[in-house]
C-alpha cells in the first residue's frame, strides 16, 4: 500500500529533498541533471513512501505555455519516477492522482514530457499527446523544439485546446520541455 504525501519544496526538509534527488538519479540511471532537478522543485511534490523508506517522487510546478493567443497557468509535471525494486505497486498511480488534483484545481491545464515508455500509464489516466508543433520562448526568440514533438502530454481542462494547434514553453535552462 503506498502512502503519499504532499508538501510544497519550501516545507520539505533538506534531507527529505536530498533522498528524493538520490532516488531520481537512481531511477534515471544517472540521466538525472542539476537543470532537471532544479525543474522539480518550486511546487507541490508527491512522495510515495512504503514501509518508512521514500520509493516515489512526483512533482508539478507552474509553468507558462503559449496556445491559440493564450498564455495558461500550466501545472507541469517533473521528476516522476519509482524505484525499480517497488515499481508495479500503485506508487506512481498514488503520486499522480495527487497532482493531478491538484492540477484540476488550480490550473488551467497540465503537461509534463513522457518517454516512451511511460506514454501508455499517462495515456491511461487521461493524459493526451501533444499532436502539433513545439516552440519554446528563449532569449533569442520562438525557437521550434522539433526533438520534443509527440513527447508532450496535456491533461486538458476548462480552456478548450486544439490538439494540432501550436503549444510553445516558457524559458528555463537545460531540457525546456
Amino acid at each position: 500500500m503506498s502512502d503519499v504525501r504532499t508538501a510544497h519544496t519550501a516545507d520539505l526538509d533538506p534531507a527529505t529533498l536530498t533522498a528524493a534527488r538520490a532516488l531520481l538519479d537512481d531511477v534515471f540511471a544517472g540521466d538525472m541533471a542539476d537543470d532537471d532537478w532544479e525543474h522539480a522543485l518550486g511546487g507541490v511534490h508527491a512522495l510515495a513512501w512504503e514501509d518508512g523508506v521514500l520509493v516515489g517522487h512526483a512533482s508539478v510546478v507552474q509553468r507558462r505555455l503559449l496556445h491559440g493567443g493564450r498564455a495558461l497557468r500550466t501545472g507541469y509535471v517533473e521528476g516522476v519516477g519509482v524505484l525499480a525494486s517497488r515499481r508495479r505497486r500503485g506508487h506512481a498511480t498514488a503520486m499522480m492522482a495527487a497532482l493531478e488534483r491538484i492540477i484540476r484545481r488550480a490550473y488551467d491545464l497540465g503537461a509534463l514530457g513522457a518517454t516512451d515508455e511511460a506514454a501508455a500509464f499517462y495515456a491511461g489516466r487521461g493524459w493526451r499527446r501533444w499532436a502539433g508543433p513545439l516552440s519554446a520562448l528563449t532569449p533569442d526568440g520562438v525557437l521550434r523544439t522539433p526533438d520534443e514533438e509527440g513527447a508532450v502530454h496535456v491533461l486538458e481542462g476548462d480552456v478548450p485546446l486544439d490538439l494540432s494547434g501550436a503549444l510553445t514553453c516558457d524559458w528555463r535552462h537545460g531540457h525546456v520541455w
